[in-house]
């Protein structure tokens, strides 16, 4: 069969040096995490469309990857409702699943389902698989890597301060040195879209058309607002969001006072406050009023980290969520949360040259292969390297010095450790460090395993 292979579109295969890459992401990820007291937790694939739809707005729901029901559940099919064209009807009729679109709203089930068991404020890592019917581009892919921490619980601001402090410490350690921490307030923006005269449900409309402006454009954007009300005041708009630093005066000048905007307005002062002297960030930290991050479950404080002349948008985002576990019978607990893009990092990551040397696992050492009899020798050896650290790989197959060797140096195998006859006869070994060439012999009776290659 000349069968052409090849993934799904929005899939990817990983060869061993980019998963290397990646893993050493998420372990610079998971000891950040652990460092600022993080726990991880891990929950299904697969959740209840119960539980996932209603969470992410009309944009997001389109998203979800449904699950067809199986067997005889499929007889229960709304064939009415998809004659009437009401899809929505027909596909709850024949899927009562679905893949998770995020992480977040399983962890509002799960803190929701298993409150007895866990202490608050719950704060949680977790690094899994989502899945979004998204169109595939360079950075976004339908089946990826999201990378949470979340904390829930009371509402304090010092959890803000902690995650816009874990952003900065883990994208340092990562080699970043030019990225901005964007944040913006959901009470803000919906004191800006009370102002243009978005009440009610149209705040909803507001945000999601603010959060395509640097997609679509300003002047799109205000003609698509501008459609819903026409009353929006052009010149005002394009002071606010024309520019990406906006300062907070210009916004207070512009507005009328409300006990909830001054609210947003103290959290962005406090954390600008606290960032500033002596806990200065490696990163800049900067306000946007067109950060919007369209996730309807966002209530508070939002953020956002873009690296400069990136290629791919942003490398995480998150924000304040007070209502998201209330959904699931959970009430007065509050949420914050942020995640980071696995994908878009290593993008970012290999354009910039950040990834070094040591950000990909190798093997350390390569035991030629002479026969059985020599590996037979040898075994106890190589047994010992291992449990002292050492990456140990056999070659497979009794080849000529040369073509072991040069594999070796294919691989970046940093020594060879070599048993011919003559090592064998004084029970010794040859160890060639493939960098420099240089050779020298060892005896195998008192080996130092910890100084075998000094």
């Amino acid at each position: 069969l000349n069968m052409k292979l090849s993934n799904l579109k929005g899939t990817k295969d990983f060869l061993p040096e980019e998963l290397s890459r990646r893993n050493y992401v998420v372990d610079v990820l998971k000891r950040n995490f652990t460092a600022y007291g993080f726990q991880e937790i891990s929950t299904p694939s697969i959740e209840n469309s119960e539980t996932l739809m209603g969470k992410y707005g009309d944009d997001g729901e389109k998203l979800v990857f449904r699950i067809l029901n199986s067997g005889d559940k499929i007889k229960k099919a709304d064939l009415e409702s998809f004659k009437k064209k009401k899809f929505n009807g027909f596909i709850n009729s024949i899927s009562s699943k679905g893949l998770r679109y995020d992480l977040t709203v399983p962890l509002a089930r799960f803190v929701s389902q298993h409150q007895n068991e866990i202490s608050f404020p719950f704060k949680r890592f977790q690094i899994q698989n989502v899945w979004r019917a998204d169109r595939p581009q360079r950075g976004r892919f339908q089946e990826f890597i999201q990378c949470d921490v979340d904390v829930i619980g009371k509402k304090s601001l010092i959890q803000e301060i902690e995650l816009i402090g874990l952003y900065d410490s883990v994208f340092s350690d990562l080699g970043f040195k030019d990225l901005t921490i964007k944040i913006n307030h959901r009470s803000i923006l919906t004191s800006v879209a009370n102002y243009f005269g978005f009440h009610g449900k149209l705040v909803k409309d507001f945000i999601t058309i603010i959060d395509k402006i640097d997609k679509s454009g300003i002047s799109n954007s205000y003609d698509e607002l501008a459609k819903i009300n026409g009353d929006i005041s052009k010149k005002i708009f394009f002071d606010l969001f024309e520019s990406n630093l906006v300062k907070l005066e210009t916004i207070k000048s512009v507005l009328q006072n409300s006990e909830e905007l001054e609210n947003g307005f103290n959290e962005i002062e406090q954390v600008f406050q606290f960032f500033s002297k002596q806990n200065k960030l490696t990163n800049k930290l900067n306000f946007d009023l067109k950060l919007a991050r369209g996730l309807n479950y966002y209530t508070g404080l939002i953020i956002e980290v873009v690296a400069q002349d990136s290629s791919v948008g942003s490398l995480g985002g998150g924000g304040r969520y007070d209502d998201l576990v209330s959904l699931f019978n959970l009430k007065n607990v509050s949420g914050i949360g942020i995640s980071f893009g696995l994908e878009r990092i290593c993008i970012e990551m290999d354009e910039k040259g950040l990834f070094n040397k040591d950000s990909h696992a190798k093997t350390d050492v390569l035991v030629i292969n002479f026969g059985l009899q020599y590996l037979i020798q040898l075994y106890p050896l190589i047994k010992s390297l291992r449990k002292c650290g050492y990456n140990v790989n056999i070659f497979q197959e009794n080849n000529k010095l040369n073509k072991q060797l040069s594999y070796a140096n294919h691989h970046d195998i940093k020594y060879a450790i070599i048993m011919g006859e003559n090592e064998m006869k004084d029970n010794s070994i040859t160890i060639k460090n493939m960098r420099n060439g240089v050779q020298q012999n060892k005896k195998l009776m008192n080996l130092d395993f910890k100084d075998i290659f000094n």
